[in-house]
């Protein structure tokens, strides 16, 4: 009986532990801290509010709009490195409407003492899908092959997994958008 015992919370542990991940935001921030850098995290990566400019995006007066257009977003991998490199795997709408979607993936880092990101960076963008489940998987190798690498460089001829960047478009860290290759 003892064994029995011993092995069911062996099996409890076990199981357990195979539910747990540290690639979900949710090993790092409770609720509300994650939905308070999603939103940070969105301010930088959507259109800007109405009224809005590339200097004027984290004022107050908007932060509304951003939160609004969180709820659309979801955070679907999220890991930080030793040295404190935040890398994120966000699933969004594709323009104004909710059929399609794509993957984005990038990084950043904390300011100090606050959940807002510095040194934001979107490194890639999925194709956009009707199927949020091929994005997720899709999403979830290059997630993996850019926190093990650093980058996702070896990656950009798999155009069914990466659409951007691309020989037309690149991630201007300035000013925190895709523009078009000079």
């Amino acid at each position: 009986m003892k064994f029995k015992i011993f092995f069911f919370f062996i099996l409890a542990a076990w199981l357990t532990g195979c539910g747990a991940s540290d690639d979900k935001v949710s090993a790092y921030f409770s609720g509300q801290d994650a939905d308070t850098l999603l939103t940070n995290m969105v301010t930088y990566m959507h259109a800007y509010a109405p009224g809005a400019t590339n200097e004027t995006r984290f004022d107050e007066k908007f932060r509304a709009f951003y939160q609004n257009q969180a709820t659309k977003y979801t955070i679907e991998n999220y890991y930080i490195t030793p040295d404190s490199t935040h890398y994120f795997f966000v699933s969004r709408p594709v323009g104004g409407g909710n059929l399609y979607q794509r993957g984005v993936g990038g990084r950043f880092r904390l300011k100090p003492g606050s959940l807002m990101p510095t040194g934001f960076e979107e490194m890639w963008c999925t194709p956009h899908f009707k199927e949020k489940t091929v994005i997720q998987e899709r999403g979830k190798y290059i997630f993996k092959e850019m926190i093990a690498k650093g980058n996702v460089e070896h990656l950009l001829e798999m155009k069914h997994y990466i659409e951007w960047p691309d020989a037309t478009l690149v991630y201007d860290t300035g000013i925190h958008e895709w523009v078009s290759r000079k």
